[in-house]
This record gives structure tokens, sequence and C-alpha cells, in this order.
């Protein structure tokens, strides 16, 4: 293929500010907020047109799904997404009682997910938390820039100073002081020059493109369900002395009846399901399943993802049409919703001043440049474990620190670590903490006016608690 070469031109800068936040899910949010309410300017730049990320976008609600009786988080930032969206009407209660047989209530308090017959977890209502996140935003003062791309940065020697975008209005810059890139994809980083590693495709953990249903008659459902997962365990089987939950198969219960599954009849021969539904509302809508993978997408190449999200459509409808054929409850079901983007898990890694490793998240690491405490909560590789013994590990600054660029901190998915460290680091209750890091570090060093490397970690710790995280 060839190259054409783009004639220079003048580029206008649109804004100016202490620290900008580029990537709006929950990692960008954490950040902007916490800098914002260290007293610095912040302005947060998204793609699409709403904040929120995988949250919706992808339609994933269940931030803290993981949580049982006796796990122990940070708090900060990330709890707070649940609590004002329950404050504002923006959850759902996922185990009405009116809804809920009394086997399936002794089921979910067996799994640890009812506690004295109150979940253990607020499901976020999606669509609204869109207006959540303006909200929260508009309280801490950010300026807020919707379908606005970053495309390029603006470096001084080995200093970050900003970001070109591209927009309706054009291509313009943005100068900041501290720029925190929350892309998932380290895109900014990726730009700036900053060392980073990514698997080969073949290698990278799949992404998923969820959907909604209406018209389903959920009592019909959950009795089915509940017959089900008695007599198989369906997508998980729960070994609670090991705290581990493994996948046992491609198929649950959902879309295959057990005799379908014994027989290895599969919906097709070329489509992957793992029908993972999370929450319902009392209407008759399942408002998010988390099934339809697909597998070597690489999620920084554009004809990739949209070959998935072409594909990952298609294989929606067929799911849908198996759902109304085979399962109880779904008789009269309708495609509801298609996440807007697809959900992405792996792609770029930055390398950071530490990289987390497998033995750090499965032992409980402790690091004197802590910036938050994240539960034994691991999840991809054919392994899931869950935070039922209270056991965590602390999440270093270390990891959010690119090498080679100054004044450049990196949160979320993307941050500094190993594979399966990864499959810790990437779930949206980490993205919170190293989001919410990652923002007072930037206003802590603005104010004490040293770079991000310099920056004092007892002061970043101190204002951390002050926000109300657990850092130890």
């Amino acid at each position: 293929m060839k190259d054409i070469e783009e004639s220079p031109r003048r580029i206008p800068i649109m804004a100016e500010t202490d620290v900008l936040v580029v990537g709006g899910g929950p990692a960008g949010l954490s950040a902007a907020l916490s800098a914002a309410r260290e007293g610095v300017d912040t302005m947060l730049i998204e793609r699409y047109g709403c904040f929120g990320g995988n949250i919706t976008q992808s339609m994933i609600g269940t931030i803290g799904w993981y949580r049982c009786a006796e796990t122990v988080e940070a708090g900060g930032i990330g709890l707070e997404f649940e609590l004002r969206a329950k404050e504002m009407g923006g959850s759902i209660n996922t185990f009405n009682k009116e809804i809920l047989t009394t086997e399936m209530g002794k089921f979910l308090e067996h799994k640890g997910l009812l506690v004295n017959g109150e979940p253990t977890y607020e499901i976020l209502d999606t669509e609204m938390f869109k207006y959540i996140a303006d909200t929260l935003i508009q309280e801490a003062n950010i300026v807020p820039l919707l379908h606005c791309t970053v495309v390029n940065v603006l470096k001084d020697a080995d200093t970050i100073i900003g970001v070109i975008t591209e927009s309706k209005s054009g291509r313009q810059a943005i100068m900041a002081k501290r720029v925190i890139d929350a892309t998932g994809d380290a895109d900014v980083a990726y730009y700036a020059g900053a060392p980073y590693r990514k698997d080969p495709k073949s290698a990278l953990m799949g992404v998923t493109l969820n959907f909604s249903c209406s018209g389903v008659d959920v009592k019909e459902f959950f009795t089915y369900y509940l017959k089900e997962v008695q007599e198989k365990p369906g997508l998980f089987a729960y070994l609670r002395q090991s705290r581990e939950l493994f996948f046992m198969d491609e198929l649950s219960c959902l879309l295959e009846p057990i005799e379908d599954i014994k027989k290895g009849i599969k919906l097709t021969n070329d489509i992957n399901i793992k029908s993972f539904w999370t929450h319902y509302a009392e209407a008759g809508d399942i408002n998010s399943f988390n099934g339809i993978h697909m597998s070597e997408i690489d999620c920084t190449d554009v004809w990739d993802l949209t070959k998935a999200e072409i594909e990952g459509r298609k294989r929606i409808i067929q799911a849908v049409k198996k759902l109304r054929k085979r399962t109880p409850g779904f008789k009269k079901a309708r495609l509801k919703n298609i996440g807007s983007s697809l959900g992405t898990r792996e792609s770029r890694k930055i390398l950071g001043e530490y990289n987390l490793t497998e033995h750090d998240v499965k032992n409980q690491a402790r690091f004197e440049d802590t910036i938050g405490i994240c539960p034994e909560f691991i999840d991809g590789f054919g392994t899931i474990i869950l935070p039922t013994t209270g056991r965590y590990f602390h999440v270093p600054y270390g990891i959010i620190l690119p090498r080679k660029v100054e004044n450049l901190l990196v949160a979320g998915r993307c941050v500094a670590g190993d594979k399966v460290s990864h499959a810790a680091t990437r779930q949206m209750v980490c993205c919170a903490i190293t989001g919410q890091g990652a923002g007072v570090a930037a206003a802590v060093s603005i104010k004490d006016n040293v770079t991000c490397r310099q920056v004092d970690i007892s002061k970043v710790q101190k204002a951390l608690k002050n926000q109300g995280v657990r850092i130890e």
C-alpha cells in the first residue's frame, strides 16, 4: 500500500487545561472526578456521544458483580457509581423478592449474591448511567467534550504538553499540563512513543457484543433456570473452598437444553456463545446478555473492529431466534437493544515503572506506592477467582506510570502488567482505582510543580484517603 504526504497546516488550539483525561469510561470518569475534586482545572474528552465506556456503550451494568459478604474493597469513586445510581433511580434490583422463588433465593444466598435477603451489589441501569455520568461531571465543574478523538500528541522533548484531536469541528489541539490516557487501548501512550506490549491477536482475549431482550416471562425463565442449575452447574461450577470458578462449557442451559448439551448438539457449527445473563427488569426485560464472544480480534485494527461488529450482530439475531424457540420464558421475547460498541478486553499494555505480575494478584502483594486496594478478583483465561475470603492486593502507582514520557499517566485496562494480572486490572473496579489514583497524582504534581514521576507518593496517598479510598 502506498503512502501519501499530507500538506503541513496550522492547527487551532481549542482549549487549555491543567489535567486532560482522554476516554470517559470507568477509568476516565474516575480520573477526571478525582483530579477536579483536588481543585485543578480538568477536561474530559470522549469519542462517543456519552460518557460511561463499557457501562453505557457495551451495556455492562455489573461493576460489582464479584462482591460477596467477605469482600474487602477500596471504596472510592467505583463504589460511588453504584451509590449515586441507586440514589438517582439508576440501579436495578436484580433480586426482587416478588419475582424470585424461595428456591431461587436460597440458591442466590448459597452463591453469596444475597446476604440477609439483600443483594451484595447494585446493577447499574446502563441507559440511565449516561445521565448519571453527566451529572457527576457537571457537579465537579469538569469541562466535557464528546464526539472527539485524539489522533496524535504534542511533546516538548520527552514531556507531553497536549494532544491533537479530530472531530466535526476539524483538527484541533488541546494543551494540558498533565494528560491521563484512559482510552483502554493506550492510544495516547502509543502516539507519545511510550513502550508497550501487545500480544498477537490469536492470543488476545475475545471481544463481546452484548444485547437485551424484552417480553420475557421472568418467572417462567427463572423456574427453568433454577431447575437446570440444580441438575448441571450451567456456565459456572462454584468451588467455594478454593475461591475459584471454572468455565464448564461454552453453551449453558439458556440456549441449549441440558439433554442437547449432553448429546453435543450446538447452536450452529460456527457460533461461539457463552450465554451469561446479568440482570432483568420487572416489565419482562433482560437487560444484558454478555454472550456473543469473538476471538482473534485486534482492538487497534479498524478492519477487525468492523468485522466483529457486523459478525456480532448476525450472531445476536441467531441467538434471539434460538431463545424464542428453545428457552422457557422467551416465547414472546423480542430483541430490545444491541450494544453501541464492542466490549473489548485486551490490546496494548504499557511497560511501566513497575509491571504487575500473576504472583502479585494471587498472593496479596503489598507495595509502598499503593494507590488503592483491589479484591482478589481475576476473570480470564478460563478461570475466575472471586474475593470470597477478604483477600486483596495493593495497586501500585508504578503500573500507571509509562516509561520514557513525562507527565503522562495511564489508567484502565492498559496499565502495566503480565497476562494473568491483566485479568484483574482490566476489571471495571480496578479501572476505577487506577483512574482515581491517576487523577489525584496528576493534581498533586501540578500543585507541587513536579513531574508525575517525581510526585510525592505520600501526598497522593493522603489525598486519596481524603477522597474515601482505602489504600492498604
